[in-house]
């Protein structure tokens, strides 16, 4: 989420043939390369190359479901619009409930057979609910239960990806990386969301979880055959308030320093909104517009491209205005084109959802790939874990409640009313940005916890 000379940490165990000759290796792990020879990190990193493919192919699947869940909920469980808000509050509840000691573990353990497991799990619970609906057992409460299993998987994976990520690139890498991960998400959340709807219409919706089965399958290859190992965490005796100690570590890492602070309250504040209309977005196009299963994907589909666009332009945009400018310009000048999707109606009208969604799309993206760069170089690589989980806490924490908010008010005022009520709140949530530190200054900073670390830790 920086152009020059690339760097990229090399597997342990190096075979001959990934040896070059103009590599120069360096004792902390990392090689210097011409870029001119070697090209980008998809070409020149394999282990990097892995974990981009096996999280494409895991964002794929889970815009996959994004989109056929609801549906299965909306035409063959002919759920509510309040049910198909708890279903998505549900994906995201883990967040809020088991978000916190996750982050601990994380930085107790290996990171790599951590996302092994999370992955082979959420591949069992998708394949469970075609069977369920061929023995006639499917079920709201089915839906439910495999939506907060599977909630908690991605805790598990989201936590360490993100602290195992570090761990295999270099600091000048990690920028780069950054925004690749980022846009070939938002690329594989807009094939997704299409390919949902069209899967839906072809084969019907519950046989779309069979397709993000197979992507957790393929995510799983991925990361098996990643050749860098972690070394084994230093295992030492722990008082029994161990747990809580380190969960208070990063806590007072996100709540004092002024800098995450300020970025992690935005993020809650925004998924509280962007949540509350995207609950029922699926139910608002189809009942609302009138339009049908297979254009949802489509428009969903097209309006997600504009986090490709975002990612893409994310470090061009930071280097020529600078970091902290640049995320004013995404976060709050992008977002006051949510209030477009209200104004959302058949026909042509639906170009109004596709341009505010796309310009919605680009901001998210484009800031999450600078906030994420950001971390990774600010944050001492021992706490990355427990801090990616803390502000994950308060972030993702407010999702579900989104998620409750947009069904709640999609019952009690109308689902169009509840749009303009909640994309109201995407570019409000911009305004935390403009009274924080990011306001006053052209980059955010790049040294760890630059003035901050006695405050935020303790002694």
């Amino acid at each position: 989420m920086n152009q020059g000379t690339d760097n990229g940490l090399r597997e342990n165990r190096r075979s001959d043939e990934d040896t070059r000759p103009d590599d120069e290796l360096h004792s902390d792990g990392t090689t210097r390369s011409d870029d001119g020879i070697r090209g980008g990190l998809l070409r020149r990193h394999r282990d990097f190359r892995l974990l981009w493919c096996g999280e494409t192919a895991g964002k794929f699947g889970a815009s996959v479901t994004g989109v056929t869940m609801p549906l299965v909920a909306v035409t063959t469980l002919h759920a509510t619009t309040f049910q198909v808000g708890v279903l998505t509050a549900a994906t995201w509840l883990p967040w809020l409930i088991i978000g916190l000691p996750v982050g601990v573990w994380v930085d107790r353990m290996r990171r790599r057979p951590i996302m092994l497991i999370a992955a082979a799990v959420s591949l069992l619970l998708y394949l469970s609910i075609p069977v369920a609906a061929w023995s006639g057992a499917l079920s709201i409460g089915l839906l439910l239960a495999v939506a907060l299993l599977t909630g908690t998987a991605v805790v598990f994976f989201q936590t360490a990806y993100t602290a195992y990520l570090p761990s295999i690139l270099a600091p000048a890498d990690q920028p780069e990386g950054n925004a690749k991960l980022h846009g070939s998400a938002s690329a594989a959340q807009i094939a997704g969301l299409g390919s949902g709807g069209l899967i839906a219409q072809l084969a019907g919706a519950v046989n779309g979880m069979f397709a993000n089965a197979a992507t957790f399958l393929v995510s799983l290859l991925c990361l098996s055959g990643i050749r860098h190992r972690e070394p084994r965490p230093v295992r030492t005796e722990r008082p029994p308030r161990a747990l809580l100690k380190e969960v208070g570590e990063g806590l007072r890492l996100a709540t004092r320093d002024p800098w995450i602070r300020s970025l992690t309250l935005f993020g809650a504040t925004s998924n509280l909104a962007l949540m509350g209309f995207q609950s029922i977005l699926v139910v608002f196009l189809v009942r609302e517009v009138g339009v049908g299963s297979g254009t949802v994907g489509a428009l969903i589909a097209a309006a997600g491209s504009g986090g490709v666009a975002g990612a893409f332009a994310a470090r061009r945009v930071a280097a020529r205005v600078g970091t902290a400018r640049a995320t004013l310009l995404f976060e709050l000048g992008f977002a006051v084109f949510a209030l477009l999707i209200p104004l959302t109606v058949g026909g042509a009208g639906v170009l109004l959802y596709v341009a505010g969604g796309f310009c919605v799309s680009a901001g998210v993206v484009a800031g999450n790939v600078i906030k994420a760069g950001f971390q990774q170089s600010y944050c001492p690589p021992e706490l990355l874990g427990r801090l990616t989980a803390s502000t994950s806490f308060i972030n993702f924490g407010t999702i579900p409640l989104g998620a409750l908010l947009g069904g709640t008010l999609g019952t009690v005022l109308g689902l169009r009313a509840a749009m303009w009520i909640t994309t109201a709140g995407v570019p409000l949530a911009g305004l935390i940005l403009v009274f924080s530190p990011v306001r006053s200054t052209r980059d955010l900073p790049t040294s760890p916890l630059s003035g901050t670390r006695s405050a935020a830790l303790p002694h």
